[in-house]
């Protein structure tokens, strides 16, 4: 086994060494050229382990794309002219905080940061540790403090996603189910009539021969591209896309991963003697708080919530299982979601953790954010297992992890079902976590 660990880790560090451009490493390929903030935030964490201060430029990176307002965008474009249209799409200069030196996308995505930073931090020396914790604290403050500015209107705790990218997982039910019920843009009743497929296939790069079921589907793909389109033509301010969109959640998955980064930022401040500006202490306690109004107790279940409507959106999918990660829930309901992960009507699947439960009617074993296991989300959720004390079934949902990518490869993601590989191949996060799991076995 220890020959095995040592083959897979050299295999991993290889797929990363081919990802990496110069500073910073793209998620595969040509499917993803681009930078992406929360998949450099796993990078890192896989890096530390064999190359602290290439982790450490990674996420520094990440920050020459940070607006004036403290927003970290999702993506931050690649220069090459082959991505000039990605570039004039997004039309960040037109943004009134964009950094204006460099191209980024205008939305965000999960705040993972905070978490690498902390990872990285423990690779250092007490003294290089204080050092890194004093550089990327005035960062850190800066976009926590936007999330609160910004994404939680009326102080109601939960910070508000406008755009299902904002999540990182694109096309998972939550969102697709609002987008169907409240975005219908003038051309979407004579969609199915219009040969439209054949074109936008050709202007996709992930969708491939023989892939097409494994990505979201074109329809989805337009309605997001417009939701996009009227942000520009608002020129990407907030308090006009709060006032006039329906479609705005307040994600689980991302409260549970602010919750986390909230308690990192108070940790990493302490332990430099900083103080956190209070309105921002604030702000992590009511987010605490409101996490209980996720909770559902007919099905025993946390859900996100649409904005507008104030309701919970039940649809049964991963997110439901990272209050774990949050570390904000009791052990009792803690139990009850480890109960959800195991049960094989649920996530129990035979490659866990599925990013749809098995019963849902959503759940598709090879589509995206829809059924599919992926690494980061099982990493997610490993972490939450022993903050509460499960570890047996942390060690399990381990060996299972590495298993897929030692007999599949670091794909993106993987059925469920049968384990097969999908997705691109070499996925950065998959094989920067799998170190990461080898390394803390």
């Amino acid at each position: 086994m220890e020959t095995n660990n040592n083959q897979l880790l050299k295999y991993c560090r290889n797929v990363l060494d081919e990802n990496r451009r110069g500073d910073y490493t793209i998620p595969s390929g040509k499917i993803y050229p681009h930078q992406w903030l929360w998949d450099s935030c796993f990078t890192a964490i896989g890096l530390r382990h064999y190359d602290v201060a290439r982790a450490q430029r990674e996420l520094e990176s990440l920050l020459r794309g940070q607006w004036d307002n403290g927003m970290l965008p999702n993506m931050i474009f690649a220069p090459d002219f082959r991505y000039c249209l990605e570039r004039t799409f997004w039309n960040s200069s037109g943004a009134v905080n964009a950094t204006k030196s460099i191209a980024t996308s205008c939305i965000t995505q999960p705040p993972m940061l905070a978490e690498a930073v902390v990872s990285v931090g423990q690779k250092l020396s007490q003294h290089d540790r204080q050092l890194w914790y004093r550089k990327m604290l005035p960062p850190l403050i800066s976009h926590h403090k936007w999330l609160y500015a910004e994404r939680e209107p009326n102080n109601r705790g939960l910070a508000v996603q406008i755009h299902p990218y904002e999540s990182g997982m694109d096309n998972t039910p939550t969102w697709i189910s609002e987008l169907l019920k409240y975005h219908h843009p003038w051309w979407r009743p004579i969609y199915k009539y219009l040969p439209l497929d054949f074109l936008i296939n050709l202007l996709r790069r992930d969708i491939k021969p023989g892939n097409k079921l494994t990505r979201i589907n074109n329809f989805d793909s337009l309605l997001y591209i417009d939701i996009l389109w009227r942000f520009r033509r608002r020129q990407y301010d907030i308090k006009k896309i709060l006032s006039h969109d329906r479609f705005l959640v307040e994600d689980l998955a991302f409260n549970c991963i602010l919750i986390k980064a909230n308690r990192h930022l108070v940790a990493i401040a302490k332990e430099i003697n900083r103080a956190l500006p209070e309105e921002l202490l604030a702000g992590m306690k009511r987010t605490e708080t409101a996490l209980d109004e996720l909770w559902d107790n007919q099905t025993q279940s946390y859900y996100p919530r649409s904005f507008k409507q104030n309701k919970l959106i039940k649809e049964t999918t991963i997110a439901g299982l990272l209050p774990l990660y949050s570390g904000a829930i009791s052990q009792k309901r803690a139990k009850l979601l480890v109960g959800k992960l195991l049960d094989p009507q649920n996530f129990g699947a035979n490659y866990p953790v599925p990013s749809v439960a098995l019963n849902s009617k959503w759940f598709r074993e090879k589509r995206y954010w829809q059924g599919p296991t992926w690494i980061n989300s099982n990493w997610l959720i490993i972490q939450g297992l022993r903050d509460y004390g499960f570890d047996l079934e942390a060690d399990n949902l381990t060996k299972t992890s590495l298993e897929l990518v030692a007999q599949h490869g670091s794909n993106e993601y993987f059925s469920p079902i049968t384990g097969a590989p999908v997705g691109a191949k070499n996925f950065s996060w998959t094989a920067a976590l799998t170190i990461d799991l080898l390394e803390s076995e």
